[in-house]
């Protein structure tokens, strides 16, 4: 029995090692990883699972533990204890893992431990986790923490969520600008290990004030003997301590950066934003507005009970059942109609389900294109004229077809006709909701992800039975 243990243990062992060696954290590779993952936990041979995690780069052992369930996970967490995994990698693993589980697998630890891997991590990452812990733990954990440390995630804690000062990093290097180029090479050596990106040196005056900045590649380039200020770029790109973190992350992408500087109100640095924390913006964003675009709210996952999960959605889809009922009025208001020509309720269906089609596809560009920071309007007008025209393109072309393939199967060139009107005007209906909905949401300080979709929907479903139905009315009776 043992033997065929050692076995089954040398099998999977040399398996996993494999998976580690050619693993770069595509699906395929992640499934499998995950299945001898767990397979390890089950036979209790954790000395393999050791041997093949340490190994793993730290982000991809990130990846495999938020794909375990919290039991698996824990098993991880006291394997990384009793092997006495290095205090700084543990940080970096917990660096990478979302904010919602690192603190739920932190909380099982003793407060001590707690706050040397808080301490090891970059003070945006530990502000991000601190207030997801409850309350008389959190204020354990900043009372335990060196003073400085404390004084500093309190200081970012301060600000609103999903601003630049609240995800910013104070793990910066900032030298005045009096300072010598090989003073400033030896002072980058001393501190490089504590600083979140030495590819930039930041330069201030005696006040703290930012006067500039200089790449790594200046620094090595030019007389060791010169002062900062002579070779420094004073047009830095810069964002306010309040500034949208949405905003933040274009300035970054827009001009091709590893970090931007944070000043607050009188131009004094106190932090920077990396482009590590960029990314994850970029995919938090567009979580969001995915999940708001599909009438989900942002916390929802499919982890959450099946009370939870209803308590969520119940109210998009009674809002959802609102809305439509008006679709349904319209329909009633047109019965007469209906029942005189039946031969409309077989086509009436295919009317506003194009309009929706088209509806959304403009409101996901619309959506794109404020999320990416291109929204303005001249160039929104440039695209609202673009889908207009595609629009009523489309529309000439599925008109005429539909009309036609209508007239051709019933025998009535009047019923393809309506047919083939309300097709053109639903889609240059909708078109001109999915451009317009967005823009004026976004006019008047609401993320114009929120409900547009609903709202193009409901218009288009709408206006679409309205004008089939209408016109119907007018030539067919």
């Amino acid at each position: 029995m043992g033997e065929g243990k050692n076995n089954i243990d040398g099998r999977y062992s040399c398996t996993f090692r494999c998976i580690v060696l050619n693993y770069n954290m595509k699906q395929v590779a992640l499934e499998k990883l995950l299945r001898f993952t767990k397979q390890f936990i089950k036979l209790r041979t954790l000395g393999h699972l050791w041997n093949a995690l340490k190994k793993l780069h730290y982000a991809d052992v990130a990846t495999l533990i938020e794909n375990l369930n919290p039991h698996e996970q824990k098993v991880i967490i006291q394997l990384f204890l009793d092997r006495k995994l290095e205090l700084p990698r543990f940080a970096e693993i917990i660096s990478e893992v979302k904010p919602e589980i690192a603190m739920e697998l932190l909380s099982g630890l003793e407060i001590n431990l707690i706050v040397s891997i808080l301490e090891e991590l970059s003070s945006d990452d530990a502000a991000s986790l601190i207030p997801l812990f409850e309350e008389q733990l959190q204020l354990e954990i900043l009372k335990k923490m060196s003073k400085e440390e404390s004084e500093v995630i309190q200081e970012q804690l301060a600000y609103p969520d999903e601003v630049a000062g609240r995800i910013m990093s104070t793990d910066f290097l900032a030298l005045s600008e009096s300072t010598t180029v090989g003073d400033a090479i030896s002072a980058i050596q001393l501190t490089s290990e504590e600083v979140e990106v030495p590819f930039y040196l930041y330069v201030t005056d005696e006040e703290q004030h930012l006067k500039g900045v200089v790449s790594l590649k200046q620094l090595i380039l030019v007389s060791p003997k010169m002062k900062l200020k002579d070779i420094m770029d004073a047009d830095v790109y810069k964002v306010d301590v309040f500034t949208d973190q949405e905003e933040v992350a274009s300035v970054v992408a827009n001009y091709n950066l590893l970090a931007v500087p944070v000043v607050d109100e009188v131009d004094n640095l106190v932090g920077v934003v990396t482009v590590d924390d960029v990314i994850d913006i970029i995919h938090e964003e567009a979580t969001e507005d995915i999940y708001k675009l599909a009438g989900v709210t942002q916390d929802y996952s499919i982890e959450l009970s099946t009370g939870k999960s209803l308590k969520k959605r119940l109210p998009w889809l009674f809002m959802s059942l609102l809305t439509t009922s008006f679709s349904a009025l319209v329909v009633y208001f047109f019965q007469g109609t209906l029942e005189q020509f039946l031969l409309l309720a077989v086509l009436m269906p295919i009317v506003p389900a194009l309009g929706g089609v088209v509806g959304n596809q403009t409101v996901a560009i619309m959506v794109r294109e404020i999320v990416l920071g291109n929204f303005d309007w001249k160039r929104s007008r440039r695209i609202f004229l673009k889908e207009l025209l595609v629009s009523t393109g489309n529309g000439i072309a599925v008109g005429l077809i539909a009309g036609g393939v209508t007239t051709l199967l019933f025998q009535k060139w009047l019923v393809g006709l309506v047919f083939g009107l309300s097709i053109l005007f639903n889609l240059f209906w909708a078109t001109l909701l999915g451009t317009l909905i967005p823009l004026a949401l976004k006019k008047m300080k609401f993320d114009p992800a929120l409900a547009s979709g609903m709202f193009v929907t409901m218009l288009t479903d709408t206006m679409g039975l309205f004008c089939f139905l209408g016109l119907a009315t007018l030539l067919l009776i």
